[in-house]
């Protein structure tokens, strides 16, 4: 397990858990914390075992968007030069193998916004607030945020969210289908942990499959989505997980899955 130092990330089985720790700075992102996400990420994908991922923050707040300190040292050659590698970055939490959780408190702006929509599944507290400002300083969201939000919400809300600047509240954000399930804050992290641990209960490859079918789904034909759905299962039907999947539901036991 790697240090570092905006973050903690620590493994429970196969559920990894990372913590935003910059709550001195209420969690802003900026160039550091981009670069360290990098190597996080490559050491959850060198962790083949894992198969969810919850992220969380320490702190009063989620993430209040990029420090203005780092945007200040920024022109338009840096973001050349730069923003391909953060907008892969950032979907790098949608495409990965393992299903990815935010569980978001307090305030989660700009680019902290933009990082939950890349995430698979959200989790608010009851106090957590949302917004996308980057227009009202003189930008517009550019590591996915204009891409991702209205295939979330549609275009209308993601346009007045995005145009607006407006701030939501957990419930609005149920809502209109930006976050999935909002608790008290106090059981914020056990409700993200319980969704993880069904996840990584069911068959690997089944888990996989699906949220790779379903990412398809948002950009592909009906036609070819249908294909993926016939080639996943043709690949499950048969394998030795599904096997004990269905072997397991019968003795009514705890299946035991090999990835095979």
């Amino acid at each position: 397990m790697g240090r570092y130092e905006f973050y903690d990330l620590c493994f429970d089985g196969p559920i990894a858990i990372l913590t935003l720790n910059r709550p001195e700075r209420f969690n802003t992102m900026g160039y550091g914390p981009w670069k360290e996400m990098a190597l996080i990420q490559d050491e959850i994908d060198a962790h083949r075992e894992v198969r969810a991922v919850i992220v969380k923050a320490e702190g009063e707040h989620f993430c209040a968007g990029i420090d203005l300190k780092d945007l200040e040292k920024v022109d338009s050659y840096w973001v050349s030069d730069n923003i391909a590698w953060l907008q892969r970055l950032y979907s790098r939490w949608q495409e990965m193998n393992a299903v990815s959780i935010a569980a978001v408190h307090g305030l989660c702006y700009g680019s902290g916004f933009e990082l939950i929509t890349c995430f698979d599944i959200r989790v608010a507290s009851e106090d957590a607030r949302f917004a996308i400002p980057e227009v009202r300083f003189g930008l517009s969201p550019d590591m996915g945020g204009s891409q991702r939000l209205p295939r979330l919400v549609g275009p209308g809300q993601a346009k007045r969210l995005i145009l607006a600047c407006e701030e939501i509240d957990a419930k609005e954000a149920r809502e209109i289908g930006f976050v999935e399930v909002v608790v008290p804050r106090e059981q914020l992290y056990e409700r993200a942990k319980k969704i993880a641990k069904r996840i990584v209960n069911n068959p690997p490859w089944a888990v996989r499959f699906g949220k790779k079918a379903i990412n398809a789904s948002l950009d592909s034909s009906i036609a070819g989505g249908m294909l993926l759905e016939q080639i996943q299962s043709i690949f499950c039907c048969g394998t030795e997980d599904q096997n004990e999947a269905i072997k397991a539901f019968f003795e009514k036991r705890k299946p035991e899955f090999k990835e095979k």
